[in-house]
């Protein structure tokens, strides 16, 4: 006779429960996180290039050298004033020009080597990326500016204002900086080779020394101080000067009778030009 059918004993664990996907990060999330990497990358960089961060220790050093005293004995002041507290100001600001070379060269750079193109195939962000590239810049630039401004108390150089004027000036260098970064990324995605816009950099150089940072602006043909007087490196300068209590010579052009809204006017005009045009190029590259 057959055996009577016994069912098994039914398990007192309970069935698994299926696996819910990962929550999609938000936005702001993922923006942060890129913003992060990309600037951690530019860093690390830095760290492994010791040559490129002591060139950019060195430098403000040899600028006061060069200008402070080899120049300025021969310079003087409409109105009086030391020239190395009038020149300081303007060294600020041509390390805050500077960020339009840096970033443009890297920028070209990333695009020759196919970097842009593996990080545009990512699902990232492409403003959390350029924005980290900027904001290393600006991490590395205060560095730069700090040591600046110990060469120059050493030199001779004094903060006539009080604390908060002088914060306020910093405060304005950096953002200046900040919008020179996005220029120069904007112009060297549009470049793409690292060549051309090494060669192109030395096309700068000329706005950066039509300006007030070396030299008051009234001893210019008429013409060419109708352009440094707009130009807004000098309204940065210029307002470095009030708020640092300098001595300057600001003439009677608009920019420079109010140079700190003029600074704040030309850095949102040109952050408004420059940041959408630079995210479209990067994200449209080699389309």
């Amino acid at each position: 006779m057959a055996a009577a059918y016994t069912p098994a004993p039914m398990s007192s664990r309970p069935a698994p429960t299926p696996s819910r996907p990962a929550p999609t990060p938000s936005r702001p999330a993922r923006l942060a996180v890129d913003t992060w990497t990309s600037m951690l990358r530019i860093l690390l960089n830095y760290r492994h290039s010791p040559g490129l961060l002591a060139a950019s220790l060195g430098v403000p050093v040899i600028m006061v050298v060069v200008f402070g005293y080899v120049f300025g004995s021969a310079m003087r002041i409409p109105g009086g004033g030391d020239y190395r507290e009038f020149l300081m100001p303007g060294l600020f600001a041509m390390v805050a020009t500077n960020g339009i070379m840096v970033t443009m060269v890297g920028a070209a750079r990333d695009v020759g080597r196919g970097i842009t193109d593996r990080l545009r195939s990512m699902p990232v962000s492409r403003t959390g990326l350029l924005l980290g590239q900027t904001l290393a810049d600006l991490l590395v630039s205060l560095v730069v500016l700090t040591l600046l401004a110990l060469v120059g108390l050493a030199a001779g150089w004094r903060v006539r204002e009080g604390a908060g004027d002088a914060a306020g000036a910093f405060a304005l260098l950096l953002l200046f900086r900040f919008v020179m970064t996005w220029v120069g990324t904007c112009l060297g995605l549009t470049i793409g080779k690292e060549e051309a816009a090494g060669q192109l950099s030395v096309a700068v150089f000329p706005i950066a020394m039509v300006t007030n940072a070396y030299v008051p602006t009234g001893g210019m043909p008429g013409w060419l101080r109708v352009v440094a007087d707009w130009n807004p490196v000098s309204a940065v300068v210029q307002a470095c000067r009030e708020l640092f209590g300098n001595p300057s010579a600001a003439g009677g052009a608009w920019p420079m009778q109010h140079a700190v809204l003029a600074s704040l006017l030309w850095s949102g005009l040109l952050l408004a030009l420059c940041v959408p045009l630079a995210v479209r190029k990067f994200a449209t590259h080699g389309r």
